[in-house]
C-alpha cells in the first residue's frame, strides 16, 4: 500500500519557496489545524503495513499515525487548497530555519531528545493507562500537561492514581507493547554520533520503558533523565520517585543544565515536542529548542521554537 502525493502549485507571493511543493493532505491539514489517527493495515488479516525492528528479542514498530486531516467545512473542497491567512503563514514562519539557528545546530555538543511523541509516536503512559483500563481519562490529564496549563507534577501524580500500575503489569505491557519509534530517528541518532555530538534522553516519562528504546537508540543509561516508577515488596504500585528532576515542573531544564555543568558542553540542543520542552530552551541551559511536530502539533509551543520540522530527515540532511 502507498501514499499518493498531488502536485499542485500556490501563489509565489504568499509562500515560502519549500511550501510550494508541500502534499496536499499536509498543507489542507495546516489550514484547518486539525489532526486525526489513522492506522493502515492490510487486506490479509490484521498485519501493520509498516516495517519492524528487532532489538534483544524486542519488537520495535515504525509508524507515521497521524497526519493532517483535510478541512470539513462547507466553503472547502476536496483536492482544493486555500491561501493561508497572515495568521495561519505566520505560524509556519519558524519552519525556515535562520543562519543563526542553522549554525548551532551544527555545532552542537549535545543534544537532547524528548522521548513522548518525538522519539517514539506514543505517549508512554497513556499508552500504559490503555493497557490498564483508563486510557481516555488519563489522556485528558497528558493533554493537559503538554499543553503547559497545569503543573507536570500535579498531572503526573493525578493520573498514575487512576490506574496505579503494579509491576507485574508493567512487565506484561512491555512484552506486550514493543516500542513505536519515529520515522527516521535511528537515523538521526547516528548521524548525530557520526558528527561528534552527544546524546541524552529527557523525558517525563518512566525509565522501565524508556531504557529498550535508549537499547535500541544506542543511549547510555547514564545518558537518560526520566522518572522512576516504585513499587513495594509484593509488586503493588507505591508511587514515583520525587527525587526525579523530571517529575516535576522546571525539570527538564535542571536536566539540561546538570547535564551542560558536568561536561562542560558549549552548545546544548532540546529537540521535543511539549511545554516542558520549550521550558529547556533558557540561559544556562539549552541554547536551541527544536520542535518536532511530526507526531502532536501543539501551536502554543510550536509558534514558540526556533526551528519547528515534521520529519527528522530535515535534521538530518542540515547535518551532511
Amino acid at each position: 500500500m502507498t501514499m499518493a502525493f498531488i502536485p499542485f502549485s500556490l501563489p509565489s507571493r504568499n509562500f515560502p519557496a519549500s511550501l510550494k511543493h508541500l502534499p496536499v493532505n499536509l498543507m489542507e491539514g495546516l489550514i484547518s489545524s486539525r489532526i486525526i489517527q489513522v492506522r493502515y493495515y492490510s487486506s490479509q488479516g490484521n498485519k501493520a503495513l509498516f516495517p519492524t525492528h528487532t532489538s534483544n528479542r524486542r519488537r520495535v514498530f515504525y509508524c507515521p499515525i497521524r497526519m493532517m486531516a483535510p478541512s470539513t467545512s462547507s466553503n472547502s473542497k476536496a483536492g482544493s487548497v486555500k491561501p493561508l491567512t497572515a495568521s495561519a503563514l505566520g505560524r509556519l514562519d519558524n519552519t525556515l530555519p535562520s543562519k543563526e539557528v542553522l549554525d548551532i545546530w551544527q555545532k552542537a555538543d549535545a543534544v537532547c531528545f524528548d522521548v513522548d511523541s518525538t522519539v517514539c509516536v506514543d505517549e508512554g503512559i497513556d499508552e500504559l493507562a490503555e493497557f490498564c483500563g483508563a486510557g481516555k481519562a488519563v489522556a485528558e490529564w497528558t493533554a493537559r500537561a503538554m499543553g503547559g496549563s497545569v503543573p507536570f507534577e500535579e498531572a503526573l501524580a493525578a493520573r498514575l492514581d487512576l490506574f496505579k500500575p503494579s509491576l507485574s503489569t508493567v512487565q506484561d505491557f512491555l512484552d506486550k507493547r514493543p516500542p513505536r519509534l519515529s520515522p527516521g530517528i535511528l537515523e538521526l541518532v547516528q548521524k548525530l554520533k557520526e558528527s561528534g555530538k552527544t546524546v541524552y534522553l529527557i523525558s517525563g516519562g518512566f525509565r522501565q520503558m524508556i531504557n529498550p528504546v535508549a537499547s535500541i537508540l544506542g543511549v547510555p543509561t547514564e545518558n537518560i533523565f526520566a522518572n522512576q516508577l516504585l513499587f513495594n515488596n509484593s509488586g503493588e504500585f507505591a508511587g514515583f520517585d520525587v527525587n526525579e528532576p523530571t517529575s516535576r515542573s522546571g525539570g527538564k531544564p535542571t536536566a539540561v543544565e546538570l547535564i551542560r555543568k558536568t561536561h562542560g558542553y558549549k552548545t546544548v540542543v532540546m529537540i521535543g515536542d511539549g511545554a516542558t520542552d520549550l521550558e529547556a530552551r533558557k540561559p544556562g541551559c539549552a541554547d536551541l529548542f527544536i520542535c518536532y511536530g511530526g507526531v502532536q502539533l501543539r501551536e502554543a509551543v510550536s509558534a514558540k521554537a526556533d526551528w519547528l520540522v515534521y520529519n527528522f530527515k530535515d535534521l538530518i540532511n542540515s547535518l551532511e
